[in-house]
């Protein structure tokens, strides 16, 4: 295998991007505390152990 065998090869490895044609809906959703219910604290608990299982790895 030559120097430009090599070079082909790692030309054609690449990381899948965002499609360019991909649109968002355009919300732009903020947490309120306030306005915050019980589901809404359980799915940011559910979140941060989530968060933390995954640091771990």
């Amino acid at each position: 295998m030559g120097r430009d065998d090599h070079n082909n090869k790692t030309k054609n490895n690449y990381l899948a991007q965002t499609p360019k044609n991909q649109k968002t809906d355009g919300i732009d959703v903020e947490f309120s505390e306030e306005l915050a219910d019980h589901e809404d604290h359980e799915a940011q608990a559910r979140s941060r152990a989530a968060d933390k299982r995954a640091k771990k790895k």
